[in-house]
């Protein structure tokens, strides 16, 4: 049941305390935000739910009723039309957002089995970084790690490409150490590169079926020195047609096929 039949339960008020919290968090602002993810929407706010995440406060346009998925323990708000869509930050709100508490992994939780693992480094391009998050947990990669730099995986426009997928997929900051601990334990560190650079080879010849860590660079600058150093091997896709590159979302999630394809085959029957 909703409450908007009761003015008096309709928050009116952009100056509202729980309003300022939800802006923030929708504005990437953790201490405003006391360190809460904002959502928006019934497909993230299913997934949320689906992946078991902690849900502090559903926000709720007055035109809307609480969904039945919502467990009684979480707090609901309705707000007024006009106060909602001015918060939330889709051209056309559907008239549900949500605060949650954001998972917190450590890189122990990405080296499980035999790992194989994203990198996204200097990633700026939120779009590419939720589709990467979302390739990741379809082709079965036991985790994302993020160099500083890279654009948040709570950014507004990397939820929504990740389809709830950064709900389950363990991510996590690493630095050049983390990455050097990586080597120290026996995962090789691919670099996704041009074909024209270093002793590049095509990711089919390259044996992805052993823990690999994958490399996959800035949109416009690609992988840093200092990373490119740590590679093992520089893997390329070949590209018949006629593209200098592909974009960085498109190469990690190929790369990623082709190492879910070979350890498919490496199965017994």
């Amino acid at each position: 049941m909703a409450f908007s039949d009761s003015a008096s339960a309709v928050i009116t008020s952009r100056s509202n305390a729980r309003i300022k919290q939800l802006r923030a968090a929708f504005a990437g602002q953790a201490r405003l935000s006391g360190g809460l993810v904002a959502i928006e929407g019934d497909n993230l706010l299913n997934e949320a739910l689906r992946s078991g995440m902690v849900l502090k406060t559903i926000f709720i346009s007055e035109r809307r009723e609480l969904p039945r998925s919502v467990p009684k323990s979480v707090e609901a708000l309705w707000l007024a039309n006009d106060i909602f869509a001015s918060v939330v930050e889709t051209q056309s709100p559907q008239g549900i957002a949500a605060l949650l508490v954001p998972p917190v992994h450590k890189l122990d939780a990405v080296i499980s089995g035999t790992p194989l693992i994203v990198v996204a480094a200097g990633l700026q391009d939120p779009g590419n970084l939720g589709t990467l998050i979302r390739s990741a947990e379809a082709f079965g990669a036991t985790g994302v790690l993020f160099t500083p730099g890279t654009v948040s995986a709570w950014n507004q426009k990397a939820l929504r490409a990740s389809a709830g997928s950064v709900f389950r997929t363990p991510v996590v900051v690493a630095t050049l150490e983390d990455l050097v601990n990586l080597k120290s334990r026996g995962i090789q560190i691919a670099a996704a590169v041009a074909e024209d650079a270093y002793k590049v080879i095509p990711a089919h010849e390259a044996d992805l079926t052993q823990p690999t860590a994958i490399l996959i660079g800035n949109e416009g600058s690609g992988l840093a020195d200092e990373l490119l150093e740590l590679a093992d091997l520089f893997v390329t896709i070949p590209c018949p047609g006629r593209v200098e590159s592909l974009n960085a979302a498109i190469a990690g999630s190929l790369l990623l096929y082709e190492a879910a394809q070979q350890r498919a085959s490496k199965q017994p029957a």
